[in-house]
């Protein structure tokens, strides 16, 4: 018996041997060609959620797809492309991140001795055209139904203000065009500033024998950027539920979505609602999609804005959170029920952490008007090479940025902050460069004090017409020669990173509207760059 086992070890070790032989050969020396063949692929999609396929390699693989944005190609020494994601997987098949700007895809296989090929190219994500164009969420057909009052839902647009949507009787006069349609027009509106609506279609679905929408994006002049959206029909059924609850709004996060410190809550506008409630809570709800607040909510807030809001506390140590949202009438009566509830989950372990970023609006997030800090795209931190916190709020002049040092950076001592505040307190006439200079300086001596890095960055220009027609307020008119100063003043420090003269306009005297619709909030391609700006500066860091 012992003579039959050792035999068969014997055999299958040198079964093992032989197996291990021939793969080592046909890697190294690429017998089978597997260098050379193309890696395949396509994508599919449904409801948001997008796949990834490809033909697998006649071999057994792992493979890497890794998710990357192109960058703006201004600043010296950036890639062409940056990495946003890694991620492995041994099938033939990748559920996409959700992304809201044009996103390239790599894929890698690896046999059991290392690398075997790399896709040639990027792959590019088919949800970004050009021309820009929306691509339709939510399709709704014969076998999938639209309600009387349906969701209509698109993959936003980086820089989109505001959409405006049209629903037609048929086919419009040009396909993915840039006006109306003078035949077919049903109704249209240009007063949408979410990549979603839910839309009353009541006064049409029986007068019409056919339905469509199409949408597109503009700027906030309502200038068009890019075309209307493919043509989608609206198949209605009466008999399907309506929905009755504000859908909340997670279809175009950037990958490894990590919720800011100052949280900010996103939802898709509920028709009939007049304005809405969030409720923050450390446990999940007793009862889902109910219509009972919760008795011990950490927090809950009225808000009129009919698809945001902003916490007003910083939430950087309590672990995992779960929040959900109610829309409330005119007489402050609940319209139909709770939202589905979403949760995040806050670092425990950020305390002494290498980069902090500290300061107002433009550190916190958002831009295009319409977009939060809550949409990552317009958060510089998410375009750096390394991990960083994020301790900015929205509305900071200085001196609140200020004020607010012993509460938000102490309790972390990050060993590096970069700071940049004072832009709100440039546009007004009432606060003198002097009291912000004294503000900036006194942040300095408190990290000084503490051991903490700072790292200050000079101010971007701003673009007053643009700040009056975004928010209906003057800006000094003084704030040219105030930043001015401020930055001589920044550039005097230790440690700073120049970000002034990358934005202006070509006469040099205001913020391009390039880089932010607001005049003030850099948009997509302005964080991006004042990320790259900031990679380039790692070496004033300290470890």
């Amino acid at each position: 018996m012992k003579k039959i086992i050792s035999f068969f070890l014997l055999f299958t070790a040198i079964i093992a041997l032989f197996t291990t032989i021939c793969i080592y050969f046909t890697e190294k020396t690429d017998l089978m060609g597997l260098e050379h063949m193309p890696i395949e692929s396509s994508f599919s999609e449904n409801d948001g959620n997008m796949v990834l396929s490809w033909k697998p390699f006649p071999y057994p693989c792992l493979y890497r797809v890794e998710t990357y944005y192109k960058t703006t190609g201004l600043v010296e020494g950036s890639p062409e492309y940056h990495s946003l994601k890694s991620e492995y997987t041994t099938g033939s098949e990748y559920a996409v991140p959700t992304s809201a700007i044009p996103s390239y895809y790599q894929i890698t296989a690896y046999g059991i001795f290392g690398k075997i090929a790399t896709s040639k190219e990027y792959i590019p994500n088919p949800n970004f055209h050009d021309p820009i164009k929306p691509v339709p969420i939510f399709r709704y057909t014969k076998d999938k139904p639209a309600s009387v009052i349906p969701y209509l839902v698109w993959h936003s647009i980086p820089d989109g203000v505001v959409y405006e949507l049209e629903i037609l009787s048929g086919q419009p006069d040009e396909e993915n065009g840039t006006k109306i349609s003078r035949q077919n027009h049903v109704f249209s509106t240009q007063q949408v500033f979410t990549n979603g609506i839910q839309f009353d279609m009541r006064p049409y679905y029986k007068k019409y024998p056919r339905l469509y929408w199409r949408v597109r994006a503009m700027n906030l002049r309502k200038e068009p950027l890019g075309v209307f959206s493919d043509t989608q029909e609206i198949v209605v059924d009466d008999s399907v539920a309506i929905p009755d609850k504000p859908l909340l709004n997670t279809f175009d996060r950037m990958p490894n979505f990590k919720m800011p410190i100052y949280p900010v809550y996103l939802w898709i506008p509920m028709y009939g609602a007049e304005s809405y409630e969030v409720e923050l809570l450390t446990h999940p709800p007793a009862e889902e999609n109910g219509t009972t607040p919760t008795e011990d909510a950490a927090w809950r807030m009225k808000v009129n804005s009919s698809f945001t809001c902003y916490d007003e506390y910083a939430r950087p140590y309590a672990g995992t959170y779960y929040w959900r949202v109610r829309g409330l009438d005119a007489n402050g009566k609940m319209v139909g029920q709770y939202s589905d509830t979403a949760s995040f989950e806050m670092d425990q372990s950020i305390q002494r952490c290498r980069v902090a970023i500290f300061g107002d609006s433009i550190t916190h997030g958002g831009g295009a008007v319409s977009f939060s800090p809550a949409s990552l795209e317009y958060s510089y931190l998410t375009y750096l090479d390394f991990p960083a916190v994020n301790l900015g709020k929205s509305g900071d002049t200085s001196r609140t940025t200020l004020e607010r040092f012993e509460s938000d950076v102490l309790p972390i001592r990050p060993m590096n902050l970069i700071i940049m505040t004072g832009s709100n307190s440039l546009r007004a006439a009432y606060i003198p460069a002097e009291a912000i200079i004294a503000d900036l300086q006194t942040i300095g001596q408190k990290c000084e004090k503490n051991g903490i890095r700072p790292i200050f960055m000079t101010l971007p220009p701003l673009n007053p017409d643009n700040i009056l027609l975004a928010f209906q307020t003057p800006t000094d008119p003084g704030w040219h020669a105030k930043m001015t100063a401020i930055n001589e003043f920044i550039r005097k420090q230790r440690y700073f990173i120049d970000l002034e003269p990358y934005f202006y306009a070509k006469d040099k005297k205001i913020l391009d509207p390039k880089w932010a619709n607001d005049g003030l909030h850099q948009d997509v391609y302005g964080k991006m760059l004042i990320g790259e700006i900031i990679n380039q500066h790692q070496r004033l860091f300290k470890d």
